[in-house]
């Protein structure tokens, strides 16, 4: 029996965080021994723990911390020395260095990288930039494989294995929880995702300002909660644009009659895999792998298909 650890940044629930669960959760068990590192807990460790899934809560931040950083290499090490694990998957750039590094130095023989787009891609001064560019590179060469998520991503990274992200048909709810909130017969533009200067969340806003008929619905939590709620009051738009914290896209998604993704930055976004597998008109920034979900069939984006190509490598 093959033995995986998967390693990633952050334990909360986002698109990252939903492919090391699937992944996770969808291995034969009688085929391999799964386990997952990941720091700041949340929403995906709660899962991952209730699917029975041996979890590791490591000091890993997303941000550059030294004494974290050190601390979360030392954890990292240890583990993969008592683990012993056949493959290290890594996930994020943050997971992805410090776990290159420590996988290496334990003596890992397959140590696989996903690049869940590319982190130089945020908006940053020229030379942090530049940082990152190289920090991720670097990455890539301490690693055995590399995948990556969307076409963009691979003609960028180099040589890679490109694996699109899947999903499991969906069963939608009816969306009331969106549409009760308001009033009946408009048009609701929803969008779901972290509430980070990423998803640029901020964009709608901005544009339910100068448009009073525009509705809009905000799924998602995070860290500019507040700054958007600020905005949205200092606007005078709290009747017509709304945040509506965490709900399941598949409760949520219904309750849109357009699906926007205004996001700076992406991988290849799961959220317009279900958006569009609802049939939801799509305004969207070509950003990562956005046009490739949108100019390509479904079927090219299965969990089976996923999971297959991944297991591949381990």
């Amino acid at each position: 029996m093959k033995k995986i650890l998967y390693v990633i940044t952050k334990g909360n629930w986002g698109g990252a965080q939903r492919y090391v669960y699937d992944l996770a959760t969808a291995l034969p068990h009688d085929q391999f021994e799964v386990a997952v590192a990941y720091g700041q807990p949340g929403l995906l460790a709660d899962r991952l723990h209730a699917a029975g899934i041996t979890i590791h809560e490591l000091p890993l931040q997303r941000d550059v911390s030294a004494l974290h950083d050190l601390q979360s290499f030392s954890a990292l090490y240890t583990l993969c020395k008592n683990m012993q694990p056949d493959t290290v998957h890594l996930n994020s750039s943050k997971a992805g260095g410090i776990g290159a590094l420590a996988a290496n130095l334990a003596g890992v023989k397959n140590i696989v990288f996903t690049i869940h787009g590319l982190p130089e891609d945020e908006a940053r001064n020229p030379l942090a930039r530049m940082f990152i560019w190289l920090m991720t590179r670097l990455t890539v060469m301490l690693c055995d494989k590399v995948i990556t998520v969307s076409k963009d991503n691979q003609r960028r990274i180099g040589k890679s294995t490109l694996i699109y992200n899947g999903i499991a048909p969906i069963e939608f709810g009816d969306g009331s929880i969106i549409r009760n909130a308001f009033p009946a017969g408009v048009t609701i533009t929803g969008t779901i995702g972290e509430l980070t200067h990423n998803k640029n969340q901020i964009a709608l806003i901005e544009e339910a300002r100068t448009k009073p008929d525009m509705y809009v619905a905000i799924v998602g939590e995070g860290e500019l909660r507040k700054t958007l709620q600020q905005k949205i009051a200092e606007y005078k738009l709290e009747d017509r644009v709304k945040l509506f914290g965490f709900i399941p896209a598949a409760e949520a998604i219904r309750g849109f009659d357009v699906f926007a993704l205004p996001s700076k930055k992406e991988g290849l976004p799961y959220v317009l895999l279900e958006a569009k597998q609802a049939g939801l008109p799509i305004v969207a920034n070509r950003v990562g792998g956005v046009g490739e979900i949108l100019d390509t069939d479904l079927r090219e984006f299965t969990l089976e298909q996923m999971v297959e190509k991944t297991v591949a490598l381990y």
